[in-house]
């Protein structure tokens, strides 16, 4: 009897194949597996939503300009700038020229942990910070980092920033 042949349970030929390797499903090289990748399609959807929710985010009344937040801070717009580059400041890419920041993020109990968290995540883009200060967060029972931050608990939130970027 040949490999592959259909085996009654009654016939038990002898084989030179090992068990585990009898035991292995065999595929055909033909058969048509399912691509772990999104199509063109759907791809482009997700960018276009993604580009939409950004704007949209953009546009949100807690969202200033480099210009306004260098007049709150009493600096320059070249200062703020330059924390944004550092990962000092979260500012977000605007389909046109500059950044816009968060108001939120220049209240002491935010501002003064910002760096701290962005290095323990060991990230400064603007946007990576932003969804990471502004999604819940179940080790927060269900807070934002922001309002964790904004209710004191900077350790807390340090401690699962420092947890998240290892």
């Amino acid at each position: 009897m040949t490999h592959g042949t259909s085996v009654t349970p009654a016939m038990k030929p002898h084989t030179t194949e090992t068990p585990t390797s009898s035991a292995i499903p065999r595929r055909s090289a033909h058969a048509a597996q399912p691509s772990p990748y999104l199509s063109a399609a759907e791809t482009s959807a997700l960018l276009h939503a993604s580009l939409d929710s950004r704007l949209r985010r953009l546009d949100q009344a807690d969202m200033m300009t480099t210009d306004e937040a260098a007049a709150l801070l009493g600096t320059s717009r070249v200062t703020v700038n330059a924390w944004i580059s550092k990962g000092r400041c979260i500012g977000l890419t605007q389909t046109k020229r500059g950044f816009k920041v968060p108001r939120w993020q220049f209240e002491p109990a935010i501002w003064d942990h910002l760096p701290a968290i962005g290095q323990a995540l060991g990230l400064h883009e603007g946007w990576a910070l932003l969804n990471f200060f502004e999604t819940p967060h179940g080790g927060l029972e269900g807070h934002t980092p922001r309002q964790a931050l904004e209710q004191g608990q900077a350790e807390r939130v340090l401690a699962m920033a420092q947890a998240e970027g290892a």
